[in-house]
């Protein structure tokens, strides 16, 4: 789960990471309040989306005037960036900024431990940085067991300050955005870029923190702040429904019983030159009101054009599907063609039933079943 840049910024600030002053409006008037407000000479305002490359795209400009802070307003509220409509701008005090750098703490599944990155080289163009210079980037793998203490912490700010005074805050700053990810469960805690000022001291003027899904229910908190897109609204309703749902580009939608089977059922497709729609796990269950609830998430895709229902039933019997499908069948009102494999325990009874229903285009192997998909999206005699 992302949330907005104001957002991280109120966390951070919880912890004693310093950032700018900062207002959040949502109309040019009380972004030109905002300015009166903080009493500055010049402002950032800034674009809140749950995406980046805000500044590339038009969502973050300097004003110095209540004329500029309202036009600039103005043509931010107006702009999209990357589909993500701009309804709120955050009005920054702006810094004179001398050096720029970029700090993050992240999880590394290789190292399993959480993974510290550091570089002198902060702003925009972090990724080209990464892409072209990468010995520019310095991470460090933090021993779970040992966490961040003050040593390590000095040891690592020493890497990008020389001056014992700026390495000493960074000292500080280190320990506050670890604490930060790990008493959140956050997936990512970025400062991007995090400032050196002309006068010395260091100020996080960007913030990113991504939360771990799977540990919500430990912070009601951080959950209220959840804005899905309407994707991540689709697959949190899927998963309210028992299902592991994740959309993706393609045209055939995929519904599987067992996660394991789902991949090798996208590889397959993507094998035979198909493209899957998503990845969706229904789990063991045959019941007829699960597979409705399953295919309304499938056909609310637009780009779905074919159903692959590819089924292993071990526990499960398979005529107890091939019943469930057809009692489902009986009450969804679909021309796409539904393409079924069903192999294991009754597997004969199972497909003979589907193919006496007219309804399904019934398939014996996995093979056979991908290619029956592909050719039917791709309009091939099956």
């Amino acid at each position: 789960m992302k949330v907005h840049e104001y957002q991280a910024k109120e966390i951070f600030s919880r912890y004693g990471i310093p950032v700018e002053r900062h207002v959040l409006c949502s109309t040019p008037d009380e972004a030109v309040t905002a300015f009166r407000q903080l009493g500055v000479n010049k402002v950032a305002i800034k674009a809140q989306v749950l995406t980046g490359g805000r500044g590339k795209a038009g969502g973050v400009k300097l004003a110095d005037s209540e004329t500029l802070v309202r036009q600039h307003a103005q043509e931010i509220l107006n702009i999209t960036i990357k589909g993500f409509p701009v309804t709120r701008i955050l009005i920054s005090e702006a810094v004179d900024i001398a050096a720029e750098y970029y700090t993050s703490f992240t999880i590394d599944r290789n190292a399993r431990s959480v993974v510290l990155i550091m570089s002198a080289a902060g702003g925009m163009d972090i990724e080209e940085v990464a892409r072209k210079t990468p010995e520019k980037i310095i991470h460090c793998n933090i021993d779970p067991l040992i966490g961040l203490p003050k040593y390590l912490a000095q040891r690592f700010a020493f890497t990008l300050f020389e001056q014992a005074e700026q390495a000493k805050r960074m000292t500080t700053i280190l320990q506050d955005l670890y604490k930060v990810f790990i008493e959140n469960d956050a997936s990512l805690a970025e400062i991007n870029p995090l400032v050196l000022t002309a006068k010395g001291t260091l100020r996080a003027i960007d913030a990113k923190m991504v939360f771990d899904d799977n540990a919500l229910y430990r912070h009601p908190d951080v959950q209220a702040l959840f804005e899905p897109t309407p994707e991540e609204q689709l697959e949190a309703t899927a998963k309210e429904r028992g299902f592991s749902y994740v959309r993706m580009d393609g045209d055939i939608g995929c519904m599987v019983n067992g996660a394991g089977l789902a991949m090798t059922t996208m590889d397959m497709i993507k094998l035979y030159g198909g493209s899957p729609a998503n990845f969706l796990d229904i789990g063991g269950s045959s019941n007829p009101v699960k597979v409705i609830e399953a295919m309304k998430i499938l056909l609310n895709d637009s780009k779905v054009k074919a159903v692959f229902i590819n089924i292993f039933g071990g526990i499960t019997r398979c005529d107890d599907v091939a019943i469930g499908l057809i009692q489902a069948f009986d009450q969804l009102q679909t021309d796409i063609p539904v393409i079924v494999r069903l192999t294991g325990t009754n597997e004969n009874i199972g497909r003979k039933l589907l193919k006496d229903s007219n309804r399904f285009q019934v398939a014996e192997t996995m093979n056979e079943a991908t290619l029956m998909a592909v050719k039917s999206v791709k309009g091939e005699t099956l």
